[in-house]
């Protein structure tokens, strides 16, 4: 498939086919998000993969999916894997303190922007359009803070690294189209802002 037409076909699916993903479109998905940029080549980015149905289960009732949810029901869930993007500051501080990257006083830089929450968010993106082109569709799902702190227990995420979402991946089945999509898009002219604000 055309760059175009995956980004063009891009959308977050909230109803799956409840059956595996072939292995090899898996790799190729984990491929694409180990490919995303990191500041520095820090390499903070993590995926957890989860196939078994219970684990996939329990993280979909933590990202508050329920058989009651009249809209989308356990969409979470019900697909061929979840992957769990994570991310470390603590790796991109590690990083920034050695000799290739410290300022001419030997200190660290002073960040202006966190970019270990936009690398996560590039390995995100990656795996969004990955799983286009393989022909599957992906959706996101979050929690809250006691959520979060039971998915990384559930999952073994080690302490310094921040899960950042739920990702269902797998066969897209027609779904309910949500109803944020009845604002439309910001048009290019307000997107696009040409050399100024």
């Amino acid at each position: 498939m055309e760059f175009r037409e995956v980004v063009r076909r891009r959308r977050m699916v909230r109803r799956f086919e409840d059956r595996a993903v072939p292995q090899d479109a898996l790799e190729r998905i984990l491929d694409a998000a180990s490919r995303a940029p990191s500041a520095g080549f820090s390499q903070g980015q993590r995926v957890v993969v989860v196939t078994d149905r219970d684990m996939r289960r329990r993280l979909g009732e933590l990202c508050g999916e329920s058989d009651e949810d009249e809209r989308w029901g356990r969409w979470v869930s019900t697909c061929g894997v979840q992957l769990v993007p994570c991310v470390s500051e603590n790796v991109y501080h590690r990083r920034y303190r050695e000799t290739d990257k410290v300022d001419e006083s030997g200190t660290e830089i002073d960040w202006p922007v966190p970019y270990w929450w936009m690398d996560i968010g590039c390995t995100v993106e990656n795996i969004l359009l990955a799983a286009v082109d393989e022909g599957l569709g992906a959706g996101f799902a979050g929690t809250d803070r006691e959520g979060w702190t039971q998915a990384k227990a559930l999952l073994g995420i080690p302490d310094e690294f921040a899960p950042v979402g739920v990702m269902p991946i797998g066969y897209p089945l027609p779904d309910v189209k949500s109803p944020s999509l009845e604002r439309g898009k910001v048009p290019m002219s307000e997107f696009a802002l040409r050399e100024r604000w």
